[in-house]
């Protein structure tokens, strides 16, 4: 159970978290029934204030991984596999996940690792020293892609969202799904990219999704990695 401190409120919060400035881009909404009310989007340093948040978020889907294979070599595990295989061409924004091993190397350094993963490093590592098999209960492993799969009715998205019709291609399915969404996509913040706020804006929703039990996950039963945390993805 999450711990609430305050008075009682009249809705349920949620976020969608994704790394962007070198910092977490976090994107919330109120809950309250069928309502759904987004607001502003903002920058928060680490992935700990993100979790001692006040009022409590009561689920989040972080863009991040959670469970790691043995190891420091690279590996798929079966949630990426089967995610890529549900993409279709859109699979290789799934990449291979770095052993947990990868923590105990200062430098977090591994051959075949891509330029995107490597950069990120300090991020994971952010998320890993604050992760528990308890907080499985709040925090949701998610991927963007993925979550544009489920809201787009089970097709992927046509187009890279690096490219400026992939992100109207997504601007315009998040404006056409949820109402008021565009405070989230409207927000100007230095140094964060259009795509990372179309990317916090789907895992916001997808959260909604975890908090009402209705999320899909992959795989259909999920692994667990040596800390006893759930490999898999919600959407």
């Amino acid at each position: 159970m999450i711990t609430r401190r305050g008075p009682a409120l009249p809705y349920r919060l949620v976020a969608g978290v994704t790394p962007s400035a070198g910092q977490w881009l976090v994107a919330s909404a109120k809950v309250s029934g069928a309502t759904f009310s987004a607001e502003a989007p903002r920058l928060v340093s680490t992935f700990s204030l993100v979790l001692d948040e006040r009022p409590t978020f009561d689920a989040i889907v972080i863009n991040a991984p959670i469970g790691y294979p043995l190891g420091v070599d690279l590996g798929f595990r079966t949630c990426d596999r089967e995610a890529r295989e549900l993409l279709g061409d859109r699979g290789n924004v799934i990449t291979a996940v770095p052993g947990r091993r990868v923590f105990e190397n200062k430098d977090m350094s591994i051959d075949g690792l891509d330029a995107v993963t490597q950069v990120l490093m300090p991020r994971y590592r952010d998320v890993a020293s604050e992760m528990s098999p308890y907080r499985q209960r709040q925090v949701y492993e998610g991927k963007p892609e993925l979550s544009f799969f489920q809201l787009n009715g089970g097709v992927p998205m046509r187009f890279q969202k690096f490219r400026e019709i992939g992100r109207e291609e997504r601007r315009t399915l998040l404006l056409s799904k949820l109402n008021g969404i565009e405070r989230v996509l409207n927000t100007e913040i230095d140094r964060v990219k259009p795509y990372h706020l179309l990317d916090a804006a789907v895992l916001v929703w997808s959260a909604r999704r975890a908090f009402t039990h209705t999320a899909r996950r992959l795989p259909f039963e999920p692994e667990w990695d040596s800390e006893g945390l759930r490999m898999e993805y919600v959407m």
